[in-house]
């Protein structure tokens, strides 16, 4: 288990006469992620994304080695930050690594990054040593040039970083494809803040299975059409069913952080932050790895309770199924000694880029923004094409979209039927609350009509029967109110997800 391997309180008593632990967190991540504008490019933005993954492993892992001190000493890494046990007198060498660190990642993100540590004794309860951590660390955010020197108020000159620097090229040619294809990742003091694929003074093996030797890392990429690279967002929109378009998949645990701030123990803490990141990566991998996935995916990145991929539009719908479904086992299995729902439910976001050649980066940001919508609107959701749906409503559109897409085949009316069904949806409705809404209500039930109409001329039952379902499922059984001022009509959110998905994949 992993409390048991990562029991470095048991472990380091026996060594040290005086502990510290060390908490480092890279702040900064989601702007250095996308600066720069239209100059990023595929393989800069996914490098960037690599090496923010990697680089909060190898640090502390770069650290214990430095300091030669045994790596079961490393409680937790990755997503962004780290937590590592130190004998009292290896605090200023610890510092001394790194503030270099620092300074090299800052230059590297043009700026963008700050890493940041804070240092207490292994003294007192779990919840008095996280709070004294995460002060210390709060008061080097609120103070930045708290301890520097006078270098930093002499008068600024901008200089503009070129497009090409060593920076960019390092993220876009000696990651990229290199780390998704090595078999370990190396680590040189000569450069604190970078990690090389298959050299260094230090090296570590990589693994998409949890490993105490080695990095945890999902790495998939889906492959060009000769083989040899990447495919890019162009090569993956079109291998999209119907509309060739391609999205960005992101998604994060509901209330981890309150979670995390619940434990007991540090034991307790290493654990949970292992089970998460081993799931992402782990299950990312696999899935990713699937016939109906290998081709249309690719990862971004897994973090310890968040993670992002982009392809094709179509899987990542079917992807954000799958691992919602993996997820709610995963923690029915895991978390079920713990109380309460937080960490226990994930929410995730789609964004469809608009044209095939749209900025990955742009396209990640939106992404972004519709996974706060999501999460703000409720928990245990997705933000899918337009309407923020609970998991369990998915499953409904899905089946809706399939019968919206034998309809499209077999009824020459039917897209006609979806572009006036889909009118209905461009506002709410509420009866007498102004002439326009009543006139909504009213061609609402002329539709109905004609459309129930139309099904009686239909001479195949099975047919007739499906589409009274879908009129029902859609537009709902009552959806017309009858003579209620002030009634809304019911217009179901999974309907319109479903008919958004079926134009999709029915359009060429």
């Amino acid at each position: 288990m992993p409390c048991d391997r990562l029991a470095v309180s048991a472990y380091s008593q026996n060594l040290m006469s005086e502990q510290i632990l060390l908490l480092g967190k890279i702040l900064g991540l989601e702007p250095f992620l996308t600066s720069g504008g239209p100059v990023v490019t595929e393989e800069l933005f996914a490098g960037r994304s690599q090496w923010l993954t990697l680089i909060s492993e190898v640090l502390p892992r770069a650290l214990l080695a430095e300091l030669g001190l045994s790596r079961i000493l490393l409680g937790t890494s990755g997503g962004g930050q780290f937590l590592v046990v130190l004998p009292g007198e290896a605090r200023g060498a610890a510092e001394q690594f790194l503030g270099a660190a620092a300074r090299q990642m800052a230059a590297l993100s043009h700026g963008h990054l700050k890493l940041l540590w804070s240092v207490t004794e292994n003294l007192g309860d779990w919840s008095v040593v996280r709070k004294r951590l995460n002060e210390e660390l709060q008061r080097k955010r609120s103070a930045p040039l708290a301890g520097v020197g006078a270098e930093v108020f002499q008068p600024f000159t901008p200089q503009s970083e070129p497009a090409g620097s060593d920076a960019d090229r390092y993220f876009s040619s000696e990651l990229g494809l290199k780390v998704r294809e090595a078999s370990v990742i190396g680590w040189s003091p000569e450069a604190p803040a970078m990690a090389m694929p298959g050299a260094g003074k230090h090296t570590w093996a990589i693994s998409s299975n949890l490993s105490l030797e080695g990095i945890t890392l999902a790495r998939h990429a889906a492959p060009s059409d000769d083989g040899t690279t990447a495919a890019n967002t162009s090569i993956l929109a079109g291998r999209a069913q119907g509309r060739q378009l391609w999205g960005v998949l992101r998604g994060d645990v509901d209330h981890f952080a309150v979670r995390m701030r619940r434990v007991q123990t540090i034991e307790e803490h290493v654990q949970a932050s292992v089970l998460y990141k081993q799931f992402f990566a782990g299950e990312l991998e696999v899935l990713c790895s699937m016939p109906e996935f290998w081709r249309k995916v690719t990862i971004l990145y897994s973090g310890g309770d968040d993670f992002a991929v982009y392809g094709s539009w179509d899987a990542l719908i079917l992807l954000a199924r799958e691992l919602q479904r993996l997820f709610h086992r995963f923690t029915e299995e895991n978390l079920k000694d713990f109380p309460g729902p937080e960490a226990k439910t994930i929410s995730m976001a789609l964004a469809v880029a608009p044209e095939p050649d749209a900025p990955l980066a742009a396209i990640y940001l939106q992404a972004g923004a519709n996974l706060d919508l999501a999460k703000s609107s409720d928990k245990d959701c997705i933000y899918l094409l337009g309407r923020v749906l609970e998991w369990k409503r998915l499953a409904d559109a899905a089946e809706l979209k399939d019968n919206i897409t034998r309809m499209l085949e077999e009824f020459r009316g039917a897209r006609q039927f979806l572009v006036q069904l889909r009118g209905f949806y461009q506002k709410e409705i509420v009866v007498g609350a102004s002439p326009d809404a009543d006139a909504a209500i009213s061609r609402l039930g002329r539709f109905q009509r004609r459309y129930h109409r139309a099904l009686g001329s239909s001479r195949d039952r099975e047919f007739q029967n499906l589409r009274a379902h879908l009129v029902n499922e859609i537009v709902g059984r009552k959806a017309v109110p009858q003579g209620k001022p002030g009634a809304r009509v019911k217009l179901r959110p999974a309907g319109l997800v479903a008919m958004e998905w079926a134009r999709l994949a029915s359009e060429v």
